[in-house]
């Protein structure tokens, strides 16, 4: 179709019958070109935010906003958390979070574990720590180990926790020791830096004692007397015999060969609170004090030993016969205080005596397999005994005119090697490194920090005045004589930070120098 257009130019009528779709199209041109320039301006001018203002968000929004956004990130997070645990084929493993932790912190740690060529420190008394690989239980429940050790006298204790809103994290609690033996430690290392010393001190007329303590199935008989291959077990492994060895071995040294010592062995076992001989078919013995208070267990048979296989064999003897029972920890486990005692006599005179003791585990009332009466008097008899070796060695601590040896038979026996002038002691402190045994573990860990604290200040034999600045700068300061003559290295650190903590506990002060007077109780 086509329309008519006429105009006026100079007098003269014009016309033409354009298309009604190119008129349209040129129109259209037109108008847009218009109104292109009208909103270039308009816009220019003012800005759509300025005709439009936007609504204020408010608090409430902004809140929920950011926890949508919170949530996106956290779900993120744990979608990748997944993928990498299922990566590592950890996602059935219990308390994967803090296995994680854990092994990001040992990461960081320079571990360097003790070895037979480092040298061997002589103490007065000596307090070492093992810790014992995991078990197959333990391996099969994929429970973590919580326990490092990244030196030989250093000890961490990664203790899992968790915050009110349910946040988890680790403390790590920091122990130290004079030897510190990790899982891969063997008896014969063990055996080097604990019992081993004391043997040349029974050649010297004194009294040596060796004890091994620690929660039920930590490993206090596997290291006393040997390793265990089933129910069998290897006498010729443990610290009893290897004890033997050096025993028959200075035997045949000129120095004294000549003096007439005679090697005797005897073997008994505290059940109950009565003392029965494992050599001489379980027969119950007594235990008395002779008129110059030393005490004697009556009836006790001393076997003579001409060498380590006499030994070997005693001990396969004693252990045979030794009371055991189940708990949960352990399917045969000891229920009695083993003695074990190496005694060396010139003519008919004591010259000297070593007491090998492996202590019943310290348990508690629902952690033994059965609830009957007797075994429920086995455990209390049992942690009765611990708790007065622990008092005994409180007051020995406190420097006590009494000291309560009589309140059981285990402290009774071990009488002479506490408070004999030329005594000897080393403390095997066994423990496990599952995450289920953490509690057992910490309070092991703390009885031998205790212990190892309380002999040692007991050494000194006075000084329990300790005032804010000269004598707590006596215990900060450079190590005195009396350091390099009683104390190691690890107990001297061990007193230090006890000492603060308790000042800090006693009077709030975060310095040494707002602390009044104070006196240090050896038993906190």
């Amino acid at each position: 179709a086509a329309v008519s257009v006429e105009w006026a130019e100079n007098s003269a009528t014009k016309g033409k019958e354009p298309q009604i779709g190119t008129l349209t199209v040129l129109l259209w041109r037109k108008a847009s070109t218009w109104f292109g320039i009208f909103f270039f301006f308009f816009f220019f001018f003012f800005p759509p935010p300025l005709l439009f203002p936007a609504r204020r968000k408010s608090g409430a929004s902004l809140e929920v906003e950011k926890i949508q956004n919170k949530r996106e990130i956290t779900q993120a997070k744990n979608a990748e958390t997944r993928t990498k645990r299922n990566k590592d084929g950890d996602m059935n493993r219990p308390n994967w979070l803090f296995y994680k932790m854990i092994e990001e912190y040992r990461e960081n740690l320079e571990i360097v574990p003790i070895s037979l060529s480092d040298p061997v420190e002589l103490h007065r008394i000596c307090v070492c720590v093992r810790k014992r690989p995991l078990n197959k239980q333990e391996v099969a429940r994929k429970e973590i180990d919580v326990v490092s050790i990244p030196g030989k006298g250093i000890l961490l204790l990664h203790e899992p926790k968790q915050k009110v809103d349910l946040t988890k994290y680790l403390e790590n609690q920091v122990f130290h020791f004079d030897y510190s033996f990790d899982e891969t430690a063997t008896n014969e290392l063990v055996y080097r830096f604990s019992a081993k010393p004391l043997v040349q001190t029974i050649f010297e007329g004194g009294m040596a004692t060796c004890f091994a303590y620690g929660q039920t199935g930590s490993g206090k008989t596997h290291t006393m007397g040997g390793d265990f291959s089933g129910k069998n077990q290897n006498s010729s492994k443990g610290i009893y015999s290897l004890a033997a060895q050096d025993l028959f071995l200075l035997l045949k040294q000129k120095r004294y060969s000549s003096m007439g010592l005679e090697p005797y062995v005897s073997f008994f076992e505290i059940y109950n609170g009565k003392v029965f001989d494992l050599l001489n078919k379980k027969a119950k013995l007594r235990v008395l004090e002779d008129g110059k208070q030393q005490v004697q267990v009556v009836g006790l048979q001393e076997v003579y030993v001409s060498g380590v296989e006499d030994v070997i064999k005693m001990i396969d003897v004693g252990s045979a016969c030794r009371t055991s029972g189940q708990t949960f920890a352990n399917a045969n486990s000891s229920r009695s205080h083993a003695v074990l005692q190496i005694i060396l006599r010139r003519g008919n005179k004591l010259h000297g005596k070593f007491s090998l003791v492996d202590l019943a585990g310290n348990e508690r009332g629902p952690d033994v397999s059965s609830n009957d009466r007797q075994t429920l008097v086995e455990t209390g008899e049992i942690n009765c005994s611990l708790l007065a070796l622990k008092e005994c060695i409180r007051s020995l601590g406190q420097n006590s005119e009494h000291i309560p040896f009589r309140m059981s038979k285990l402290t009774q026996v071990l009488r002479d090697s506490f408070i004999g002038e030329n005594s000897k002691t080393c403390m095997i402190a066994m423990i496990s490194p599952g995450m289920g045994s953490c509690d057992y573990t910490l309070n092991t860990l703390r009885y031998a920090d205790r212990y190892l604290l309380h002999l040692s200040i007991y050494s000194l034999r006075g000084a329990q005045w300790v005032g804010p600045g000269p004598a707590l700068r006596w215990l900060w300061g450079s190590s005195p004589a009396w350091g390099q003559t009683f104390l190691s290295k690890a107990t001297y650190i061990s007193a230090k930070v006890q000492v603060m903590q308790y000042i800090k506990r006693r009077h709030s002060c975060r310095h040494e120098s707002q602390a009044n007077l104070v006196y240090l109780p050896l038993a906190f």
